[in-house]
């Protein structure tokens, strides 16, 4: 992440943990988002992605909610009440979501923001990455069906239907993609 502010929206109804909360997490270093309702934060989330999601488990309500939101690319953190602690987090963690107990103490709580905070780092890079290979995937996926349709109308070889769509792109400055795509059109 090149942004030295994290976005954080917290769930909950409990306004005790809201403001200890909003006490520890300040401006600049974090934006702050609050919801007491659950549809009001899965309006939210539609909206606008949040780097950390705090969610309170308010009796089940927000594990179900952690888990419906846990497809996105926010680092969510539960928390759990101390005596079910173990049940919720074995529940929760293979979607990804990590748990802390609560009540919590400050320290414990702002380390678990650094770890959801290398957390996002982490999936923020191989979401890029991810999104790379897909677009690097479909240029492929692109040449190839260039080169195959010069193969079926051209008679030309693999070798120089490659080397046709390389000697365009060279000779008017275009990608090979933007000639793979005008060859497709031409030929289709």
């Amino acid at each position: 992440m090149t942004s030295d502010t994290y976005s954080v929206l917290v769930v909950t109804k409990d306004t005790k943990i809201s403001s200890l909360v909003s006490a520890m997490l300040i401006p600049p270093v974090f934006e702050l988002s609050q919801c007491s309702d659950f549809n009001e934060a899965r309006r939210k989330c539609g909206e606008m992605n949040f780097n950390i999601i705090l969610v309170d488990f308010a009796d089940g309500e927000g594990t179900d909610f952690a888990i419906d939101i846990s497809d996105s690319l926010s680092t969510i953190l539960l928390l759990a009440p101390a005596q079910h602690f173990d049940q919720i987090s074995y529940k929760v963690e293979p979607y990804g979501i990590l748990t802390l107990t609560s009540p919590f103490d400050q320290f414990y709580f702002y380390n678990m923001i650094k770890v959801a905070i290398a957390v996002q780092y982490k999936v923020q890079v191989l979401s890029s990455k991810a999104t790379q290979l897909k677009q690097k995937m479909e240029e492929i996926r692109l040449v190839n069906r260039a080169k195959m349709l010069l193969m079926q109308n051209k008679s030309m070889t693999e070798q120089e239907a490659h080397r046709y769509i390389e000697k365009e792109a060279m000779d008017t400055g275009s990608k090979k993609t933007a000639v793979a795509e005008i060859i497709i059109k031409t030929l289709s």
